[in-house]
């Protein structure tokens, strides 16, 4: 199977030992603490699953700058977003060398991690932008990646942690939620070595899902890991269980058993494009994962991004052999009318725009809404049928 980024053995950062997760905690209670932000409770999960893995912690004011320039911490590995855990204000914690990072996602705000503190930063003004521009290419407020980052504070708390729990994706999700090291469990008693990875924060259409199978085929894979997040989106996105629910109908209904793995895992999402479509390819490889589908806007939100800079990032500017895993690189995918199946349309030149079938993200919606079915080119009705249940729901 594929190695891991950065490291001969996985290293998540959750506290496996019993005995010892309980000592923590009982340690933690007595210890100062603060709530931290939901994208530091997203990047200790994260840790703690060994997705971020060779991470110990969360990263210093320089790393964080390095990373956001030139995708590298001062020690050399490569890393394409900032891992931190920013605050409005400190106070509460000075001069302590150990504190206890509470969720700020779970009811009581329990104590998700320990961490030591090696350092606390402020970042600049300067910085904050630099940071911006070159994680998110915009400092538009309204891009919601953008709004995150710089809402969460400049004063930045660094150093390793231990991890205590899993915030609401263990106990949420139970049979969807996944660490890095489950996965790769998994994927060995399935005999799997050769593994296409899809990144997906929505509900799987025909063109997905046949793009999963144009991958699955194109790869000679022996399985597909569809890899949803389960954290924080923007307004309007789909819910979580209902995204789940229907993902897995599908893959019940039209996949041969023992091809797919539907998993997810507990981050919030960045919109952050090219350099979320980097982060994405890393934690894939922790994960096992030999290839990554990369499509059309990948981890974008508007217009803020180019439709395949997602792509044109991993050939321009991640340095060779920075990474293990491959990329897929796909095109947009839609149901051709001439041929009645799902297509690629980079390979069909001869087809014009009447000769697919579109439907946008607000069409869908307003359909779904409305009570009306969706055309079976574009959606499956078993899927259909989840979706419109959830619009009619109101929920």
């Amino acid at each position: 199977m594929i190695k891991h980024h950065g490291s001969e053995t996985l290293n998540p950062l959750f506290v496996a030992d019993e005995a010892k997760r309980l000592e923590l905690q009982k340690e933690a209670e007595q210890l100062p603490s603060i709530v931290v932000s939901s994208a530091a409770a997203a990047n200790a999960v994260m840790l703690g699953s060994g997705y971020f893995n060779p991470l110990t912690g969360f990263m210093n004011k320089a790393d964080a700058l390095g990373v956001a320039e030139r995708m590298t911490t001062t020690s050399g590995l490569f890393w394409p977003v900032p891992i931190l855990n920013m605050v409005e204000n400190a106070s509460g914690i000075e001069g302590a060398t150990r504190i206890a990072l509470r969720d700020p996602n779970v009811d009581g705000n329990p104590v998700l991690a320990v961490q030591d503190i090696e350092a606390i930063e402020e970042f600049s003004e300067a910085d904050m932008q630099l940071m911006t521009e070159k994680v998110f290419q915009t400092t538009d407020p309204d891009h919601p990646g953008v709004d995150a980052f710089n809402g969460s504070g400049r004063t930045c708390i660094s150093g390793p942690i231990q991890v205590l729990n899993f915030s609401y994706f263990k106990t949420d999700f139970p049979g969807t939620f996944r660490t890095a090291d489950q996965i790769r469990a998994e994927m060995t008693d399935l005999g799997w070595e050769k593994v296409v990875a899809f990144q997906t924060r929505n509900p799987m259409h025909r063109a997905h899902e046949e793009l999963c199978r144009m991958a699955y085929e194109a790869v000679d894979a022996d399985g597909i890991l569809i890899h949803m997040l389960l954290g924080k989106l923007k307004e309007g996105d789909i819910p979580a269980d209902v995204r789940d629910a229907a993902i897995r109908k599908m893959v019940e209904v039209y996949f041969p058993p023992n091809t797919v793995l539907v998993t997810g895992y507990g981050f919030d999402m960045l919109y952050a494009g090219p350099r979320e479509a980097v982060l994405h390819a890393v934690f894939r490889q922790n994960s096992g994962c030999t290839h990554l589908i990369v499509g059309r806007d990948h981890a974008g939100v508007g217009a803020y991004y180019g439709p395949f800079d997602a792509q044109t990032i991993f050939h321009d500017e991640v340095p060779e052999n920075a990474l293990d895993i491959e990329i897929f690189e796909a095109d947009h995918t839609a149901y051709s009318k001439k041929l009645n199946k799902v297509v690629m349309m980079r390979d069909h030149p001869d087809h014009g725009k009447e000769d697919y079938v579109f439907l946008s993200g607000t069409k869908v919606r307003e359909m779904l809404s409305r009570g009306e079915t969706l055309p079976g080119e574009f959606s499956r009705p078993e899927v259909a049928a989840i979706l419109m249940q959830h619009y009619r729901s109101g929920s």
